[in-house]
């Protein structure tokens, strides 16, 4: 059976993703048979495998691990919808909507068994297996129910690595804290300790971790350098608050004056907004998260991106006045999944969402279509041949993407297909089930091109391209930086 690394964290957001895929990427180039786990997730940002869907952190550390995506590298995944409720996915299939406490006290067990049964069939098949615990390892309040982390390490057995963020501060107080914390059984699998985000002189660092170790005899495995390698975000901690404007991409050295926004409404259950990372990375061009009731004078495109809740989020926007400014909108206007359903004429059988009994919705009317929702759940990887249309005008050839969407789109008038089956299109307006649109590069160069010619503005001489390679990144910086010693394994 595969030797399991566990990579657990003191807080949320402190580099586990980071780290772990660095790790899957060490091991396979170093001829390492690898795979990625991690029990249970709790992220709106998803994506489609053959089997079913899972949380896009470990869909992007299977593909550091060279291994293709499948359920097993995310047996439970947990898509909350609000009001303290989450839709429940077991090995990829969605199983019904449940509050916190009704999981806990109807489903964990099956979830657990998911998760185990998961974890052996990746350990029959692998090396090692590199495991994403969640949040903080030392919730007190959770760890006769911590499946991500404290399950996670006793049914595999696994060598822990404790990652700790010190831009936030308080770096060694809450690794200390954490080790206190923790069951004395999962205490005693700690093999090391990781701090990332640093800024400076390591040298600097020198008695805080020589103190640290001394105190608890943990040693630190590495000190990782500020450096974001550019893997997609898990959750909306990278986002703004509901209400809050943030601009994304800024910093690419293009002055403002020859650079153009794309206005993203900062919907209230947004997911998938990892569809707009690709344009923020683009020069020139800023991705602004912007809330419901925010002008969009300063616009020179929209993107309605996905959400859980289409038509909770359409309501929203339209007690805003979203939908009559982007209707009065003069620009290029793109709907990726739910922002595309939203922009239709209607939505059907609109109480499945739970929106009380009413059973037809209008949509802002943008595009010439009518969405049916019903139990049934689209979640599927593809390849289409793109037709070049409106805002994606010239953007003829094959990309690839996903969907994972409740619901169906029928054309209702006069409108273009982007793809055979799928989306509608106007001159000024694009809709799409398509997630990961803008990481094919036609389709994103076809939309920047276009932003830039309706603002009357040259794009950029700088291209981006495709970028570096954020596995190799984010590998460079465990390689160089991480000490393997304490571990199971060796690169």
């Amino acid at each position: 059976m595969a030797d399991t690394i566990l990579v657990a964290g003191t807080a949320s957001h402190v580099g586990k993703s980071t780290v772990a895929a660095g790790l899957c990427r060490v091991l396979a180039d170093s001829g390492v048979s690898v795979a990625p786990f991690k029990a249970q997730n709790m992220s709106n940002n998803a994506r489609a495998t053959p089997g079913g869907e899972i949380g896009v952190s470990q869909y992007v550390q299977a593909r550091a691990a060279r291994v293709p995506p499948t359920t097993d590298h995310n047996p439970v995944l947990l898509k909350p919808r609000g009001e303290g409720e989450s839709q429940l996915v077991v090995d990829g299939t969605a199983v019904g909507h449940f509050a916190a406490g009704n999981y806990f006290d109807t489903h964990w067990e099956n979830a657990r068994e998911a998760a185990r049964d998961a974890h052996e069939r990746l350990s029959a098949a692998h090396d090692v297996v590199v495991a994403e615990g969640a949040g903080s390892i030392a919730e007190i309040n959770l760890h006769h129910r911590d499946l991500a982390n404290v399950e996670t390490a006793r049914f595999a057995d696994a060598a822990i690595v404790l990652v700790a963020d010190i831009e936030r501060g308080g770096v060694f107080a809450s690794l200390v804290g954490t080790l206190e914390l923790v069951p004395e059984d999962i205490r005693e699998r700690i093999v090391g300790a990781v701090i990332t985000k640093f800024r400076g002189d390591r040298s600097l660092l020198a008695d805080g971790l020589d103190a640290f170790e001394n105190r608890t005899g943990v040693p630190v495995l590495g000190v990782l350098p500020y450096d974001d390698p550019g893997l997609p975000e898990e959750d909306s901690v990278a986002l703004p608050p509901t209400g809050k404007r943030a601009v994304h991409g800024a910093d690419d050295g293009v002055p403002d004056e020859s650079s153009v926004t794309v206005a993203v409404p900062r919907l209230p259950h947004i997911s998938n907004f990892t569809d707009l990372e690709p344009l923020a990375n683009e020069p020139g061009v800023r991705v602004a998260y912007v809330p419901l009731d925010d002008s969009l004078a300063d616009a020179d495109a929209v993107v309605l991106p996905g959400t859980k809740n289409t038509v909770d989020d359409l309501l929203a926007l339209r007690e805003a006045g979203f939908d009559a400014a982007v209707s009065d909108f003069d620009g290029p206007v793109v709907g990726l999944c739910g922002g595309y359903q939203m922009l239709g004429e209607e939505i059907t059988n609109a109480s499945f969402e739970g929106i009380g009994d009413r059973d037809d919705i209008e949509g802002f009317g943008l595009l010439p279509i009518r969405t049916t929702f019903s139990a049934e759940k689209t979640v599927i990887h593809v390849e289409r041949e793109l037709r070049g249309v409106g805002p994606l005008d010239g953007a003829d050839g094959t990309v690839e993407g996903y969907e994972i969407h409740t619901g169906d789109s029928t054309l209702t008038g006069d409108a273009r297909r982007p793809f055979e089956g799928d989306g509608a299109a106007t001159d000024s307006v694009f809709g799409t089930y398509l997630h990961d649109l803008f990481e094919n590069r036609l389709a994103r160069n076809a939309f920047v091109r276009n932003t830039f010619e309706a603002a009357g503005k040259a794009p950029s001489a700088r291209n981006s391209g495709d970028g570096a390679d954020p596995f190799d990144s984010a590998a460079a910086l465990v390689a160089d930086h991480v000490d393997p010693g304490p571990l199971p394994v060796e690169w």
